[in-house]
């Protein structure tokens, strides 16, 4: 990782998690990453505004408490507490922040309401992004549309569900990559191996990475 000493700032990264889950859940979910992928960062991880309003699939497999940010119908077309919890967390934002950069699980990564859509979405994001979009999920469309707004996405497809993946060694080395060219401004090729051939990769360009049970590693531009 590249970085200078002790002293040296962190960027500060804001964590939502998932739907009735928290921020001790997401915590543990990244938890399975490489810990050298985070050190540059400041990373924090607030619960949700509301209280889970029913079960959790978590439920047995973490502690509570469980929260959610808002509550939404069966097309994720309307929301109820949306608007609370925007103010929730633009207070945090202000109280705790600036943010440097945003990471987010399912609820806690993209809202679907058109008339926010329409504003968000509007024009091509113009911001560096990773997407993990896993082959499973039964949310990939959405995952695949939210890609779609950003500026030369770098995108990791993974053949699991509606969950966090473990990383190869392959995608590990391309997020630390990523993030020393956050952090320092600079480019940085992303060596990916195919077989036992490597070439370099501009991270810069847009990619995709296919973490499968196959020995080779497909890189595209995305």
């Amino acid at each position: 990782m590249v970085g200078g000493g002790e002293n040296e700032k962190k960027m500060k990264i804001l964590c939502l998690h998932g739907f009735r889950t928290s921020g001790s859940f997401i915590k543990k979910q990244i938890s399975k990453w490489d810990p050298s992928i985070f050190s540059q960062f400041h990373m924090e991880f607030p619960d949700g505004k509301f209280a889970a309003g029913g079960k959790s699939d978590i439920d047995g497999i973490f502690p509570p408490p469980y929260f959610e940010w808002f509550q939404f119908d069966k097309d994720f077309t309307e929301y109820t507490n949306l608007e609370e919890c925007i103010t929730y967390l633009t207070e945090y934002i202000i109280a705790n922040g600036p943010f440097d950069g945003f990471l987010g699980f399912s609820q806690g990564s993209k809202f679907r309401d058109p008339s926010i859509c329409d504003v968000a979405y509007k024009d091509v994001i113009k911001a560096k992004s990773v997407h993990f979009i896993g082959e499973k999920d039964w949310l990939k469309i959405p995952s695949e549309e939210l890609a779609s707004a950003f500026e030369k996405p770098v995108i990791i497809r993974h053949p699991q569900g509606h969950t966090v993946p473990r990383l190869d060694e392959v995608s590990t080395d391309l997020l630390k990559n990523w993030v020393a060219e956050i952090v320092t401004g600079e480019k940085v090729g992303v060596s990916v191996c195919e077989h036992e051939k490597k070439e370099e990769v501009d991270s810069t360009n847009g990619m995709e990475i296919n973490m499968g049970n196959a020995e080779t590693v497909v890189v595209a531009q995305a």
